[in-house]
C-alpha cells in the first residue's frame, strides 16, 4: 500500500519479463489476465485515441479487444476465454476483478514480439484507459491425471 491507496499493477516489470524468459516455457502459454476497470475510461496519456464523449473502462477495454484480436489471431495466439468476475470466492475480499480472459500465445517468444508490435501498441492506449489495476499469470498446461 502506498499513501495514496493500494498499488495498482498496469504493466509488467522489467525483472518480471526477465524471469518469464528464464523460465524457459517450451510451446504454448496461456496468459490469464484479472481485470478492474476504470469508472471513466482515462484518455490523458493517449487523447488521440478518446471519444468525442466519456466512456467507462469497460467500453474502453471493448475497444482495445475490437483492435488487438485480428492482430493477436494473425501473431498465432487467441482469446481462449472471457468472463464476468466479482469477488473472490477464495482469496482476498477487498480485491474484485470486473474480467477474467484467457489468452493463449504459441510461445513466449511470440508473446513478447506481439507486445512490440507497432500495428498493436497503436491501439494500447485503449488498455492504459480502461484499465484501473490488472494481473497477468502465465501458465502452462500440465497433462489431466487419470
Amino acid at each position: 500500500m502506498t499513501e495514496a491507496g493500494p498499488i495498482a499493477y498496469l504493466a509488467p516489470s522489467r525483472e518480471a519479463g526477465r524471469d518469464l524468459v528464464r523460465r524457459a516455457i517450451e510451446g504454448s502459454v496461456i496468459m490469464l489476465n484479472l481485470l478492474r476497470f476504470r469508472d471513466v475510461a482515462d484518455y490523458s496519456a493517449d487523447p488521440e485515441l478518446a471519444p468525442e464523449t466519456p466512456i467507462t473502462g469497460a467500453q474502453a477495454f471493448d475497444l482495445y479487444i475490437r483492435h488487438t484480436l485480428p492482430l493477436l489471431r494473425e501473431s498465432g495466439g487467441d482469446l481462449v476465454f472471457v468472463g464476468s468476475g466479482g469477488p473472490f470466492l477464495i482469496g482476498p475480499d477487498h480485491e474484485s476483478w470486473d474480467l477474467v480472459m484467457l489468452v493463449r500465445q504459441s510461445s513466449v517468444a511470440s508473446f513478447l514480439a506481439f507486445e512490440s508490435h507497432q500495428a498493436y501498441l497503436a491501439g494500447i492506449g485503449h488498455r492504459t484507459a480502461a484499465i484501473a489495476d490488472a494481473r497477468l499469470l502465465p501458465v502452462t498446461e500440465l497433462p489431466v491425471p487419470s
